[in-house]
């Protein structure tokens, strides 16, 4: 079934709808605290639960006929995705020119609103770029910044990604809000000091060479020098699998994981008093919050991460641990042994984190009915 399929039988779409290029297992499970809304979708990434879609209104478009859609519809609010996520690009163009072509026959005007977490430069020369490649980036760089000018409310996940936003794109139109709320959980309910194993570290993710799977893995004999009877569980799934599973069968104290479930994840970080997500740089991508940060920071554990992620800043300023090296494995295990040796109160952490979580609140405002005086500007100009 093509993508344009899905168009053929004209779905009715909420009032509110959000255009994702992709979703995921954890844009499903996030669904159904949002704001109810239609989503439209181009692909599936290859974590998608069919059985946590059930219930929710979803609808895969292509570029085009997504832009018809939403062009036919009545939605008073449509969320985009970021304008430095360059792949989702011509879809989100597409859908504006149909809301200002909408808007022309004598529709209503549409709310635009998007959730940014980019932080790293899309546009930056790399060495040696083709003519065909520069020309590309232009005609980008052009129409990110026109959707940028289209959006009414913005929120940053990260003060990484305002920061990003304001340097590449410039700061939003003088009729937009912007406003920063950081990506951050709130405590999970079950989370005590009453589970925990001393010494225990906890690595959640993709076994990849970005994720830093493999620095960890070389770090891990200097931890257990510096910590004897310090442990490590590794959770994920990916294309290192065999060099995890190698490694760990070499020392005592690893446990490997392969693609657990979500239950099972949640019994671990509640076992556990550190987690590591030592994510790398990479040409064409940089770590915009790291998922596995988030739960763990839910679960009262301490993190020990590098600069690559959107919540360094935060981490720092509230007694985490990010390692400038990336790649140095002694200085990852410094920062996992120090961590473990300031045994800090799992109520210390969760007091740190706000009590509603900061991806809720920015959908929170971003689909507010109550109008900003940018907004009433806006309406009487």
């Amino acid at each position: 079934m093509t993508p344009d399929h899905h168009v053929l039988r004209k779905p009715a779409l909420q009032l509110r709808v959000r255009l994702y290029e992709s979703i995921r297992t954890a844009h499903l499970e996030r669904a159904r605290d949002l704001q109810p809304a239609s989503i439209l979708y181009r692909v599936k990434r290859y974590d998608f639960e069919d059985g946590l879609a059930e219930g929710l209104d979803l609808v895969r478009v292509g570029p085009l006929s997504g832009a018809l859609l939403i062009g036919r519809s009545s939605i008073e609010t449509l969320e985009i995705n970021e304008p430095l996520m360059l792949s989702s690009l011509l879809s989100t163009s597409l859908a504006l020119i149909a809301l200002r072509v909408r808007r022309l026959l004598g529709g209503g005007r549409t709310t635009v609103v998007t959730y940014a977490i980019g932080n790293s430069d899309p546009f930056a020369d790399g060495p040696a770029q083709r003519p065909r490649t520069r020309l590309r980036r232009r005609i980008e760089r052009t129409l990110a910044r026109q959707v940028w000018d289209r959006v009414d409310r913005a929120a940053f996940g990260t003060s990484a990604a305002q920061q990003t936003y304001q340097s590449v794109l410039g700061d939003v139109n003088i009729r937009s809000n912007a406003l920063l709320i950081p990506a951050l959980p709130a405590p999970v309910p079950t989370a005590t000091s009453s589970r925990r194993i001393d010494g225990r570290v906890i690595f959640v993710g993709a076994f990849s060479e970005r994720k830093g799977i493999r620095v960890l893995l070389e770090a891990w004999p200097y931890v257990t020098g510096l910590r004897p009877g310090a442990t490590l569980t590794i959770m994920g799934k990916g294309l290192l699998e065999d060099s995890v599973l190698a490694v760990a069968r070499l020392f005592e104290g690893i446990t490997v994981e392969i693609d657990p479930g979500r239950e099972r994840i949640a019994e671990a970080l509640d076992e556990a008093r550190v987690l590591v997500l030592p994510s790398q740089p990479s040409a064409t991508w940089r770590e915009q919050v790291g998922l596995p940060i988030v739960e763990g920071l839910s679960h009262g554990l301490s993190i020990v991460t590098t600069e690559q992620t959107g919540l360094a800043d935060w981490l720092m300023s509230h007694d985490h641990t990010v390692v400038a090296d990336p790649a140095s494995s002694p200085e990852l295990a410094v920062a996992i042994v120090q961590m473990l040796d300031d045994n800090r109160p799992v109520s210390e952490i969760l007091d740190s984190l706000p009590s509603r979580d900061g991806r809720l609140a920015a959908d929170d405002w971003m689909f507010s009915r109550t109008p900003t005086i940018t907004d009433l500007a806006r309406e009487y100009s």
